[in-house]
């Protein structure tokens, strides 16, 4: 699984609260660590496509891969992957099925919002540990 152009993962959101908390992250390691989280941008199964496990099992294979794929891609390896779900909308049982680690949820502002509005949906936040001491490495501080 090579990534590509339309690979559902990229960058991890700047700031996330309840990420940033779960890591123990302040704002200067942040900035120097925040490259080594990806970001999963969609995911999704069509309801009328019915095959057990599969979104755990595709999950699964794809995390499996994803820091040697993204070192070869990129020259690093990534060791955390965020996710967002619309509370609204879906329930995030295949993220809880496949060992995603629920840490919080949003404020439902986005990027976007420089006046506080709020005016996007709640998102519960996932993350997905690529390596076991992903805690310490992302807390690490490094010069930038």
């Amino acid at each position: 699984m090579a990534l590509c152009l339309h690979s559902p993962f990229g960058a991890s959101a700047w700031k996330c609260a309840p990420r940033d908390t779960h890591i123990g992250w302040d704002d200067k390691t942040r900035r120097s660590r925040l490259h080594l989280v990806v970001g999963n941008a969609r995911f999704l199964i069509l309801p009328y496509i019915q095959v057990p496990n599969l979104a755990s099992k595709i999950l699964a294979k794809v995390t499996r891969r994803l820091r040697d794929d993204w070192q070869v891609a990129y020259g690093y390896a990534p060791v955390l992957v965020e996710t967002f779900v619309e509370t609204g909308r879906f329930a995030g049982t295949s993220y809880r099925a496949a060992n995603w680690i629920q840490v919080g949820k949003t404020q439902g502002r986005g990027k976007l919002d420089r006046t506080h509005a709020k005016a996007l949906p709640v998102k519960d936040v996932y993350l997905y540990p690529l390596h076991r001491a992903y805690k310490t490495i992302l807390s690490t501080q490094t010069s930038m």
